[in-house]
């Protein structure tokens, strides 16, 4: 049997029967991991402290980006995303715009973009849950949404026919035998192990993403059900998942109106994305959902324009008036919902916008000489910014 044996902090040394190798720990650690996985030697504790010892010396790239949602990077190779949601939240259809940007490097929901480089474009779906029927659904879903009718870097596989520990094994053998993987997207985590409560099995599976994301330098997309009584990923599986992602990523169906979903960044190693919204359109793919905020406000959520500081007030009217000295009761109108939606990225409504204007003329801040004369602009005399 071959066994590593250490010569030094600096090297170390394989021996099998009376041959001995000496690699340099300096000279790199390729050769090194070749020869390990060749001869198939057992885990053997001291080697591996000296190949996963990081020193002041060595020279480490930060990761390669795959996948930004605007300017947040959410996945790169080398670690894993994971996607959270209740049932029929429609996570599936999310995945299906991270692979159509993947696959073609196309900017998708003017949010998504894709930055693998071009010896890592090979895409692997797995699908766990889904009759072949359904998988293919979803890939043609993928094919329309880039005007690509048969992708060449994209391998789709249903794996629902088999057993927990047949779907981990075909899923290990293909990242390790596909050429030039990118991203590999595991629809479906849970279903490669027998109880999402078993510590066991939840250690051993994230185990196995983080060797193969390191391993081969790709990124794992996966995803998970939530709770059904809180926002927590499903089971201890869950648990690991949510602690060794680099980014979590949650897909809720909106309250006041199940036909968007909101998309959230609930952790990120990296800079947060503002929320998004998306729907299904009528040939079932999805696309961005315009004024979401608006449109998924509850009745307690509505916001009172009056209940706006008055220096963000007095700040609208600022930039109305940069656009000209005077303005008719109409186009003031028009220049303050401008306005705030600039702003606040919001839309503001007229009946809101007519109380945002009496309020200001209550301050002196809107000024008419006379009675349906053009309003001006007065001056700020209420409580400064703090």
């Amino acid at each position: 049997m071959s066994v590593p044996t250490t010569q030094s902090l600096n090297s170390i040394s394989l021996e099998q029967g009376e041959f001995t190798k000496n690699y340099s720990i300096d000279a790199g650690f390729e050769a090194l991991n070749e020869e390990i996985k060749e001869l198939k030697l057992p885990f053997e504790a001291k080697g591996e402290l000296l190949l996963s010892e990081i020193r002041v010396t060595d020279k480490l790239e930060p990761p390669v980006v795959a996948l930004k949602i605007a300017d947040s990077i959410v996945s790169t190779l080398g670690n894993v995303l994971t996607v959270i949601g209740k049932a029929k939240s429609r996570k599936s259809f999310l995945i299906s715009v991270a692979i159509a940007v993947a696959i073609s490097k196309d900017f998708v929901f003017n949010l998504f973009t894709s930055h693998l480089p071009n010896d890592k474009r090979t895409i692997l779906l797995f699908d766990t849950e889904q009759s072949k029927y359904h998988v293919q659904l979803a890939l043609l879903r993928v094919c329309k949404m880039i005007g690509i009718k048969e992708p060449t870097n994209l391998k789709v596989y249903g794996l629902r026919k088999y057993a927990p520990s047949e779907r981990l094994q075909i899923i290990e053998y293909a990242i390790y035998n596909t050429p030039n993987i990118g991203i590999v997207f595991i629809d479906g985590a849970k279903d490669l192990i027998t109880s999402i409560n078993d510590e066991e099995q939840a250690t051993m599976i994230v185990s196995k993403f983080l060797k193969w994301t390191e391993e081969l330098t790709i990124s794992i997309v996966t995803v998970l059900h939530q709770n059904k009584s809180d926002t927590n990923a499903r089971g201890h599986i869950g648990t690991e998942l949510m602690n060794k992602s680099e980014t979590v990523i949650s897909v809720t169906k909106a309250e006041t109106d199940k036909e968007i979903s909101i998309v959230n960044a609930e952790a990120c190693r990296n800079m947060d994305f503002d929320p998004f919204g998306f729907e299904i359109n009528e040939e079932g793919i999805p696309v961005i959902a315009e004024n979401f905020e608006i449109r998924v406000a509850t009745k307690k959520d509505k916001f009172d324009i009056t209940d706006l500081e008055d220096y963000k007030k007095y700040q609208l009217l600022t930039e109305v008036f940069s656009k000209g000295a005077e303005f008719s009761y109409s186009l003031l109108q028009t220049q303050i919902q401008l306005a705030y939606k600039s702003q606040f990225k919001k839309e503001i409504g007229k009946s809101a916008t007519e109380k945002l204007i009496t309020d200001c003329k209550n301050n002196n801040w809107l000024t008419q000489e006379a009675k349906l004369k053009p309003y001006k602009l007065g001056e700020f005399n209420s409580v400064l910014v703090p």
